[in-house]
C-alpha cells in the first residue's frame, strides 16, 4: 500500500490501516521514547500512549513535511509532556560550566552502556541533553518545550554532561575483571 493512501486510511479511522501504519514506525518511534524515558518499560508505555495520540492528531498532518519527521515531533512532544509542568525541570541556581567535553573511544565504550548511563540521568538533564545533543534542537528551543528558560537548559546540559564524563571516566579506569580459568 501506497504510504499516502495509508495515511488517508488512518485519517478516515481504518483500523487496519493503523495497525500497518504502528508496525511501519513503531521500531524507530520506540527509539525515540527510550531516549526520553527512564527506562525501557516506560519507553513502551510512552510509545502505546504516543500512537493514540497519532491516530488522533493524524488529520492534522498536511503532508508538507516527512512523515517520519512529524511522527517523531508527536512522540517527542508526547514525552516531554510528562514532565513539562514537574517541579524537577526548575533549577535554583543558573551559574553555567565550562562546556565540558566527552571524549569517547569507540573500541572501549559500547552504546548499550552509553545508553545505560544516559537513562541513568536524572529526569531534567537527560531530557536536555537528548533534545541538545542527540536531535539538534537550540537551547530557545529546548527552554519552550518544557517550560524552563534558557540558562536552564544551558546549565542542565553542562551538569548532564558533567555526570556522563565522570560515568565514563570511571568506567575507563575500572580494573578489568579476571575470570578464573576452566581446568
Amino acid at each position: 500500500m501506497d504510504l499516502t493512501q495509508l495515511i488517508h486510511d488512518c485519517k478516515n479511522h481504518n483500523k487496519k490501516a493503523q495497525e500497518q501504519l504502528y508496525r511501519l514506525y513503531a521500531p524507530k518511534l520506540f527509539s525515540v521514547c527510550l531516549k526520553y524515558s527512564r527506562n525501557y518499560v516506560e519507553a513502551q508505555d510512552n510509545l502505546q500512549d504516543g500512537f493514540l495520540i497519532i491516530f488522533n492528531k493524524i488529520e492534522q498532518y498536511a503532508f508538507k513535511g516527512s512523515l517520519d519527521g512529524w511522527l517523531k515531533r508527536v512522540m517527542i512532544n508526547h514525552v516531554l509532556q510528562q514532565y513539562r509542568n514537574q517541579t524537577f525541570l526548575s533549577l535554583v541556581n543558573e551559574n553555567i560550566a565550562e562546556e565540558v567535553e566527552i571524549e569517547i573511544d569507540n573500541d572501549d565504550i559500547s552504546m548499550d552502556f552509553l545508553l545505560k548511563i544516559i537513562q541513568e540521568l536524572p529526569d531534567r538533564y537527560r531530557l536536555v541533553f537528548n533534545l541538545y545533543v542527540i536531535d539538534g534542537f537550540s537551547h530557545a528551543e529546548i527552554a519552550q518545550m518544557l517550560n524552563i528558560n534558557i540558562g536552564t537548559s544551558k546549565s542542565n546540559l553542562a551538569r548532564a554532561r558533567m555526570i556522563l564524563k565522570d560515568k565514563i571516566e570511571l568506567y575507563k579506569n575500572e580494573e578489568p575483571k579476571i575470570l578464573p580459568s576452566a581446568k
